[in-house]
């Protein structure tokens, strides 16, 4: 058991600190998440990270400062000021962080909006999310909704003759490619894609295909076609476009806006600082918490006489009204906020 001495801690809780992930071995995973990343965690394979987690199905650790050792749900609720005065912000952490590492095809599947999960699933949130391409072999694909409408009947059938996979849209993806994946949009991430994804803080997918794959006890996996035909956008799906995306230069630093939605914003930082004299300064305001996600590189964060060095693979969380921070590497970061 961890206590606070919160008297202590009253003019220094609102400081960045690192988190642990809980790993999951999903039976389609690889071992890069280890190897590329360091994570470290003993598990083959290694399918999934999700590294900024308030979710009980793999809430994440404080690895670093005062709080260290503590869950991150255990600090939100010490201080859930931490998350900030959004409306969104004010209960639970609305947002789940993850890197992806598909060795083989992830199922195709899909997830419901919010309005169905409240309904149906005992007052859990829907699942919109982000994808962002941190690497891709040179064949990999995603599928991204169908080729032309159809109706639940045609797939239904489709699904029971194993021929679902004529209807699927898929579109090749290479490193730095972003996709916003709707809730209601058949999905799929395809064999050699190492994806970083943020999403609404849900754990809800409904299977529709998954290859007549056998898992490590020898049954296949459940589909769930009944929900998933509720909720899924039968509508053909026009190929994803790449966002717009307009560097903005600071002397350091430069960053891009890669996704904005009601649910989250994401912005790849690009941080190139040559001396400890030509340091980024940031500080967070008061509406949200800021994630802070090292996709590559190594950098170190100042605060007041602290340093928090980070590397490829790092996830920081840094409380909304922070304190000011001064960063100094040469990194790419996605900054995640609500």
């Amino acid at each position: 058991m961890y206590r606070i001495n919160r008297n202590f801690l009253s003019d220094k809780i609102n400081k960045p600190f690192l988190l642990k992930p809980v790993g999951k071995d999903y039976l389609w995973g690889g071992d890069r998440l280890n190897y590329d990343f360091g994570k470290n965690i003993p598990l083959s394979p290694l399918s999934e990270t999700w590294e900024c987690s308030t979710h009980p199905d793999g809430p994440s650790t404080v690895v670093s400062g005062v709080f260290s050792g503590l869950s991150l749900p255990e600090v939100l609720k010490l201080h859930p000021e931490f998350m900030g005065t959004h409306p969104e912000n004010k209960t639970e952490l609305p947002i789940l962080i993850k890197f992806i590492d598909a060795k083989k095809d992830l199922s195709v599947q899909v997830h419901p909006d919010d309005e169905y999960a409240k309904e149906h699933e005992n007052g859990q949130l829907g699942k919109t999310e982000m994808w962002y391409v941190l690497d891709a072999a040179p064949d990999a694909k995603l599928v991204y909704g169908l080729h032309h409408k159809a109706d639940r009947d045609k797939i239904r059938t489709a699904i029971e003759n194993g021929k679902l996979e004529k209807y699927l849209q898929k579109v090749n993806i290479k490193k730095d490619d972003v996709f916003y994946i709707e809730a209601g949009t058949i999905h799929a991430i395809g064999a050699g894609a190492l994806i970083a994804e943020i999403q609404e803080n849900s754990n809800l997918t409904y299977r529709l295909y998954d290859y007549d794959r056998i898992d490590k006890n020898g049954k296949k996996r459940p589909l769930h076609v009944d929900k998933a035909l509720e909720v899924a956008n039968l509508d053909s799906s026009a190929s994803p476009r790449q966002p717009m995306r307009v560097l903005k230069y600071q002397p350091g630093w430069a960053s891009e806006l890669l996704c904005r939605c009601k649910y989250f914003q994401v912005e790849r930082i690009m941080l190139n600082t040559e001396t400890n004299q030509n340091m980024v300064t940031m500080q967070v305001g008061s509406t949200s918490f800021n994630v802070l996600l090292c996709v590559g590189g190594c950098g170190v964060i100042f605060y007041d006489d602290e340093a928090l060095p980070f590397f490829k693979g790092d996830c920081i969380f840094v409380p909304a009204d922070s304190v000011e921070m001064h960063i100094h590497g040469k990194a790419s970061l996605l900054n995640v906020s609500c």
